[in-house]
């Protein structure tokens, strides 16, 4: 394929970020325990409006009546992984765009024939995870520590091709430089974020939150990725730069990366943005 260029402007993807602030999209989250409170504040921050529901009783409804629906695997267990195929074949069924985050896949058996009935269920819009993860549900021998990645993005790219293809579409692998894959084969690289992001609880659980809250204004699930992602980037690196500059800490940081989810204007995503298409 030849170098893909001008494929979106950061006009386009800041007309993403207004129609989630606009719009507030209701996105249904079967979440992790340790995030589950990050990631609704920052579905809020940014405008959507989200609901935690995983019971049995109620989760196919509450998919039925949702614009996106993001399944997190972290604290997994039967129950709730039962909750989520009920609520992919409800969101599939109906059209509804589904984003999965498979946290620490390939680090357990268990984990990963979680992730099998999943997929074997119906296979979502958008697979967010980082490089090992990916690795590992595209069915690639990967190291894991825990839920967190022991390969480079670089590894996984060669995987996240074949998973886009075989999911039918869009691989996004998280790490220093963000990559977007399409199975039509368009990609995105996303060089914004801050290192001090990864050391804080739900920073990347909620980039795959966001994630589901732009696919449910944007059609094009590839476009509502990058734009997702590169929101939060920028917003990363500014929220940083603000808690740093007062001689504070992650802790304040987590509070800043909401406040500039809410605020970030126009002028300062369009400066900061450091996007690039590969071929």
């Amino acid at each position: 394929m030849a170098a893909q260029t001008n494929l979106l402007s950061p006009a386009d993807l800041w007309a993403d970020v207004l129609a989630v602030r606009a719009r507030r999209p209701l996105v249904h989250a079967i979440t992790n325990l340790v995030v589950m409170n990050f990631n609704a504040n920052v579905l809020l921050a940014m405008g959507a409006s989200p609901v935690m529901a995983h019971a049995h009783e109620e989760v196919a409804d509450m998919a039925a009546i949702a614009q996106a629906l993001v399944l997190n695997i972290g604290t997994l267990e039967p129950y709730w992984i039962n909750s989520m195929c009920q609520a992919l074949k409800v969101a599939t069924a109906r059209g509804i765009p589904a984003v999965l985050d498979p946290v620490g896949a390939g680090a357990t058996r268990y984990r990963n024939e979680s992730i099998q009935a999943l997929l074997d269920q119906a296979m979502p819009t958008v697979i967010r995870g980082n490089a090992s993860e990916i690795m590992s549900v595209a069915g690639v021998a990967a190291q894991t520590r825990g839920v967190d990645s022991a390969a480079a993005v670089a590894d996984a790219l060669q995987a996240a091709r074949a998973l886009s293809r075989r999911s039918g579409g869009v691989v996004c692998v998280s790490g220093p430089v963000d990559q977007v894959l399409a199975c039509d084969g368009r990609h995105a690289s996303l060089a914004n974020g801050h290192e001090w992001m990864t050391r804080i609880t739900g920073v990347g659980c909620s980039a795959t939150a966001l994630v589901g809250a732009f696919c449910a204004v944007q059609p094009d699930a590839w476009r509502a990725t990058v734009a997702a992602m590169a929101y939060l980037g920028v917003v990363g690196e500014v929220a940083t730069e603000a808690v740093q500059v007062q001689g504070q800490g992650v802790g304040s940081l987590q509070i800043a990366l909401l406040d500039q989810l809410q605020l970030l204007d126009e002028a300062t995503f369009v400066n900061r943005l450091k996007l690039s298409f590969n071929a």
